[in-house]
């Protein structure tokens, strides 16, 4: 092959260069050098650059896919939680709705025991100023009589 194309070299020299194109054994050797060089450049170069184009394509690919669900469980997760809070804020709302009425209903009976204790002293302080009026009564009632006796004794022995 290496003698042939020393021979095609040797006869384009020494053939008349002619027109604008010349036709001889140069240009199926052109040819051939470019698709042989095509050929090299797409087994050393274009392949394994797409290779790794192509890897980096499924990698993104699959990190968006991934980003994606993690998100949609990030939105599922969030509104999850978002009705826990709303479901913990009605419980502690009922709960301190309940408290409330306990306490008021506590006070509401400690107010009804208040008032039965104080209307039970006022009722012993009247009956105690009752027997003590009564006693006053007696007392005076007493006094008159040992006071008319005296006032009567007096006139008589006068």
């Amino acid at each position: 092959m290496h003698n042939l194309l020393i021979s095609l070299a040797l006869q384009e020299s020494s053939s008349d260069q002619g027109g604008l194109f010349d036709f001889n054994a140069t240009l199926p050797l052109m040819a051939l050098q470019f698709l042989a060089l095509t050929i090299i450049l797409n087994i050393i170069y274009y392949k394994p650059l797409s290779n790794i184009l192509d890897e980096r394509d499924e990698y993104i690919r699959n990190s968006l896919t991934a980003a994606s669900a993690a998100l949609d469980r990030a939105n599922e997760l969030t509104s999850q939680y978002e009705y826990d809070l709303a479901e913990s804020r009605k419980k502690a709302q009922s709960i301190i709705k309940q408290a409330q009425l306990e306490a008021q209903n506590m006070v509401a009976d400690q107010i009804q025991e208040a008032q039965k204790d104080a209307n039970q002293l006022i009722s012993n302080a009247y009956n105690q100023l009752n027997v003590q009026k009564q006693q006053a009564l007696q007392n005076l009632e007493q006094e008159i009589d040992v006071l008319s006796d005296q006032i009567q004794l007096k006139l008589l022995n006068d």
